[in-house]
């Protein structure tokens, strides 16, 4: 699906009511998710509520499946006069975010969010940046009003002075671009002293196809077909989609503690016995229930925050003397059915937290297909979370970093930076993606490449490393069979790999490699290399990608590793180049005669206006006029040959997510079938005009609908 905000994510500088907002998207990675400079992460679904169309927390990129309303952080403890107090960044509230609001009790008074990558060609490159998109800002509770203005913050009387640095990662390796890193270090900028304080993230995550049922439509409907858990293994609650898009919603997402440390050391509920995790669930925004109640207060806050649910009898054994004396009910069972809960992950005690005094730790929002098992989504197997459970290991390598063993010290070997201390946030890294260039044209796209990659360093063994190409071609209909998901839609279309070291294949580089560099107007990119892909149905959207591969390295038992698809891929469209003569290659019509639809067309929520029929063969630069039989102008519409389909909805719901990435062959354009007044098209016999506005040359043909 594409959406309309920048390449590196969204950025918006917003007053409201005196106070600043920033937002951003991640983009690098395969999850949308929005992040903001005021400690929330995604947007309570108000991109599908202001028309602008911006993910909450979507993945894969582009599916229009959903999996977050809303997330924050929470964080309370005792003060030195016995006091709970607590601060939540984001809580229960039907619309989401807004300033002044009950529970949004953060404030950035300086506004602003600084973006900065790790990747060399990127325009935001910094040598400190962490991951390919780092965001990083800093906010506070200590306001009482909205920053700018007279106006109290709801509920906000009591702030515990804490500072807020949070920094989000996100990496576009394949086997990292399903997560999402929450960095957060707290300092202590009041004058009190917090014991047994407890830090958590809590979150409302919705699994939903927006494509399929449009957001919030049904009211309660459409957020109450979720199960829940919690994983204890892995620090991990999760949600998925139980009974409402099931076979458009296949996953899960998963929010994960990673780790903590303070000026006592580092802290993790594996590592020390004192240190507990706790999960909490509960009907969103309903506080009369009797467990799984809404909190409202600090005291029920900090009781959700230091009082799990899996450290209730129920957890384990439902069926236990001690859990039939207690709640006397399957905990998990009932989680696992459906309905629309929020989560909070916490973890503690911190003790003696005083003045000055910071604690920084990381939680992650992990992604995950599910395994298909040949069960229904409701029953939530042990088979079906496998390879989500695999992508929340993966982000915990990637929080490890250089503490190989996972102990918090910096053992004998484990210092590949030479720095003296753990560095975290480290993952092993493939070459960089190639630069290249796809050109469509009749019935094939020719596929140029830069060099680039064959600089790439392994961070690692600090050595060249670059191995080989490989070039990926989508499954024909990917965009509109079921839910786009270019990790599973994109086929092997050929590799090649230096020759020579007795790796892979040996197949050398000659076939593809051109006697000189090649230059694009406007691109100062020189192009070393050429594929064609040929024999390829023109109309339809191709998925197409450029990867490099490494070495591997046998010492270290690492495997070869790869580039990302979605580093580099583009979605072209074979057709007709722009025709010289109408004389000599005169434009058509394809679907003709069209019958109720087109294969490519797929199925959406905008099944009238997502139609499409193709003209071809026209001038790079014309006019189309489409009329009745009767001579009434229907529609008119110019083309170039530029055209990335901007004009009609089908692109909106079925292609890239951005135009940038959207290629055409320059002689065709796409129609839906509407009038210029929005009105369907019936069945009959239509007229078709091209006039060339660079020569004046006319064509005239007809077309046919049947319905």
């Amino acid at each position: 699906m594409r959406r309309i905000y920048f390449i590196i994510g969204i950025f918006s500088f917003i007053a409201m009511n005196g106070q600043s907002f920033v937002e951003n998207i991640t983009t690098a990675s395969n999850v949308r998710m929005t992040v903001t400079n005021v400690g929330t992460f995604g947007n309570a679904f108000r991109g599908y509520k202001d028309g602008s169309g911006q993910p909450s927390g979507e993945y894969p990129a582009g599916s229009g499946t959903e999996h977050l309303f809303e997330s924050g952080i929470w964080i309370g403890g005792i003060d030195g006069s016995g006091t709970i107090r607590v601060s939540t960044s984001a809580y229960d509230a039907p619309q989401g975010y807004a300033p002044g609001r009950g529970g949004f009790e953060f404030t950035n008074s300086s506004g602003g969010m600084e973006v900065i990558s790790s990747l060399t060609d990127n325009p935001n490159y910094r040598s400190h940046a962490i991951s390919h998109q780092d965001f990083i800002s800093n906010f506070s509770d200590e306001n009482l009003l909205i920053p700018g203005t007279s106006i109290p913050i709801s509920g906000h009387t009591n702030p515990m002075g804490l500072g807020v640095n949070l920094s989000s990662y996100n990496w576009n390796y394949r086997f990292s671009d399903f997560f999402v890193i929450a960095n957060i270090e707290i300092t202590n900028t009041g004058d009190d002293t917090y014991n047994d304080l407890h830090i958590g993230l809590w979150a409302n995550t919705v699994v939903r196809n927006i494509n399929s049922t449009p957001a919030g439509s049904g009211g309660s409907v459409f957020y109450n077909q979720g199960g829940n858990g919690y994983l204890d293994s892995l620090n991990m609650a999760y949600c998925f989609d139980a009974t409402g898009d099931v076979g458009m919603t296949d996953s899960y997402i998963g929010q994960k503690f990673l780790g903590a440390e303070d000026k006592y050391g580092f802290h993790h509920p594996d590592i020390e016995s004192e240190f507990k995790d706790h999960y909490n669930a509960w009907v969103f925004n309903n506080s009369g229930q009797a467990l799984f109640f809404f909190p409202t207060s600090d005291q029920q806050r900090y009781t959700k925050l230091t009082n799990g649910l899996n450290k209730n009898p129920c957890w384990i054994d439902p069926q236990s003397a001690d859990c039939q004396n207690g709640v006397g009910m399957d905990i998990q069972g009932l989680l696992n059915s459906s309905g629309n809960r929020s989560d909070l992950v916490s973890v503690g005690p911190f003790d003696d937290f005083k003045p000055g005094d910071k604690i920084n730790l990381a939680f992650a929002f992990i992604m995950g297909e599910k395994s298909e098992d040949g069960n229904p989504n409701s029953l939530n197997t042990a088979n079906q979370k496998e390879r989500f459970i695999a992508n929340a290991e993966w982000a915990q390598v990637a929080y490890n970093g250089e503490d190989i063993n996972f102990n918090g010290i910096l053992d004998d070997g484990e210092d590949q930076d030479g720095n003296g201390s753990i560095t975290r946030f480290i993952l092993p890294s493939p070459p960089d993606a190639p630069r290249f260039k796809a050109i469509p044209g009749d019935h094939k796209i020719d596929l140029y490449w830069s060099k680039n990659a064959e600089k790439s360093i392994d961070p690692i063994t600090q050595k060249l490393d670059f191995e080989g190409y490989r070039i990926y071609l989508s499954k024909l209909g990917f965009d509109v069979t079921g839910t786009q998901n270019l990790s599973a839609d994109f086929i092997r279309a050929a590799e090649y790999d230096l020759r020579g070291n007795g790796l892979f294949y040996e197949t050398g580089m000659e076939e593809i490699l051109l006697d000189s560099p090649i230059y694009f107007s406007g691109d100062t990119i020189a192009y070393h290399y050429h594929y064609e892909i040929e024999n390829l149905p023109n109309g339809w959207q191709h998925a197409i990608a450029v990867t490099a591969f490494d070495e591997g390295n046998e010492a270290t038992k690492l495997e070869s590793l790869e580039s990302s698809f979605l580093a580099n891929d583009i979605r072209a469209f074979t057709g007709t180049p722009p025709s010289i003569s109408m004389q000599t290659y005169p434009p058509y019509v394809y679907p003709n005669p069209y019958f109720a639809g087109a294969a490519w067309e797929g199925q959406s929520n905008f099944q009238e206006e997502s139609r499409k029929i193709i003209f071809a063969n026209l001038p790079a630069h014309c006019q189309i006029t489409i009329t009745s039989p009767a001579g009434d102008i229907l529609d008119q519409f110019n083309h170039d040959q530029d055209y990335v389909g901007t004009d009609i909805r089908w692109f909106q719901s079925f292609a890239g997510e951005s135009p940038d990435g959207i290629k055409f062959s320059g002689g065709e354009h796409a129609w839906d079938l509407l009038t210029n007044q929005s009105q369907i098209l019936s069945r009959g016999i239509y007229l078709f005009s091209i006039y060339n506005l660079d020569s004046g040359e006319l064509f005239t043909g007809q077309f046919t609908v049947l319905k």
